[in-house]
């Protein structure tokens, strides 16, 4: 599916059906708005699926992989070996995100976008680029028609899962490195401080961090993004991963699916896909508050505000995986509690 054909094809929530919702909601027995941000969750996954009562059953996380070049530069204390390893592992069941994403009763949906190795492993989908982007400390991660690519393969990915019946969607990744890449988007798009995005990553020691700062602060030099333009700091400060996620959420608000953002990655993704499309916003939930300090600084720009807050930091869609709950508990409530007529009571309505 082509990018362009996409963004002139996204179509606003569906009002009617919201309004509907938003009477259901009100009927219910309980004081008006007493479920809190539920209820608002609700009345929107109702308006992107037009279904008074929306499914969530059908839940898949999309996660994409990919190597970043700057990892050269000792931008994270772990070798750029583990993100083949890792990926594969996804296929085992035993990470992270497996356990977490069994419990939600999700399955995984796991993109090679980029990773430095041949992986020929059942459970991996073959959509490689190439292996890796260039190192941003040095001049532009990717080419324009590469980004394109890499975004495209996200729409693509959305829809594929869509004919597959998926209702809900989250987003995860794999790649050492991509902590600097997404602080750069986010500090190129957002105007904070590289000092406000850049965390420790995997684990760096005190002079690994001021290491990574400097290189971020390079790259963005170097490279001179437009930060209107989210195509172009993705293509010139980005990963594979990031610009596969962009898609995905692009894709979602396309095919009318409603999508998580995950972690700092997932988040710095999301930032560079309302940037290109700022009508894509209502289409994406948050998940958790991940603990590298660069993903509340996204959330404050985007006016975007986290569900949970579990100083997790481990990626691949595990903050996804939890969000997922929440999601079914907003959807339990608003369909299956009973309104005052069925309780036989006067409707409360809160005194002046």
């Amino acid at each position: 599916m082509k990018l362009e054909y996409v963004l002139k094809n996204i179509e606003p929530l569906n009002a009617q059906v919201m309004e509907a919702a938003q009477k259901k909601l009100d009927n219910l027995t309980k004081p008006l708005g007493s479920l809190g941000k539920l209820e608002g969750m609700a009345k929107r996954l109702a308006g992107i699926r037009e279904e008074l009562i929306p499914s969530v059953k059908n839940k898949y996380i999309i996660i994409m992989c990919a190597d970043n070049g700057v990892t050269d530069k000792g931008v994270s204390s772990c070798p750029k070996s583990v993100t083949k390893e890792v990926t594969i592992n996804f296929t085992k069941g035993f990470t992270g995100v497996n356990v977490l994403a069994r419990h939600a009763g999700a399955r995984l949906h796991v993109i090679d976008i980029g990773v430095d190795a041949d992986i020929q492993v059942e459970g991996v989908i073959n959509k490689k680029i190439r292996k890796g982007t260039w190192d941003i400390s040095e001049g532009a991660a990717m080419t324009r028609d590469e980004v394109i690519k890499a975004i495209e393969i996200g729409i693509e990915a959305v829809g594929e899962l869509k004919e597959k019946g998926a209702d809900l969607l989250g987003t995860g990744e794999m790649g050492i490195g991509n902590t600097t890449t997404s602080s750069a988007v986010a500090a190129a798009i957002t105007g904070a401080s590289v000092e406000e995005m850049v965390g420790k990553g995997a684990g760096l020691t005190r002079e690994g961090y001021e290491a990574k700062i400097q290189i971020v602060k390079r790259a963005i030099e170097i490279n001179r993004p437009n930060a209107k333009d989210g195509i172009d700091v993705l293509q010139k400060l980005g990963g594979f991963d990031i610009a596969g996620l962009t898609g995905c959420f692009i894709g979602a608000a396309y095919y009318r699916l409603p999508i998580l953002i995950d972690g700092f990655i997932s988040s710095a993704a999301a930032l560079a896909a309302i940037t290109i499309a700022p009508n894509i916003k209502d289409y994406i939930f948050t998940s958790h508050g991940s603990a590298e300090p660069g993903a509340k600084r996204i959330f404050q720009y985007l006016d975007m505000e986290p569900y949970l807050f579990l100083d997790m930091r481990l990626g691949e869609g595990t903050g996804v995986a939890l969000g997922f709950h929440i999601i079914d508990a907003a959807i339990a409530a608003y369909s299956q509690m009973g309104t005052f007529n069925d309780a036989n009571i006067e409707k409360y309505v809160p005194l002046d």
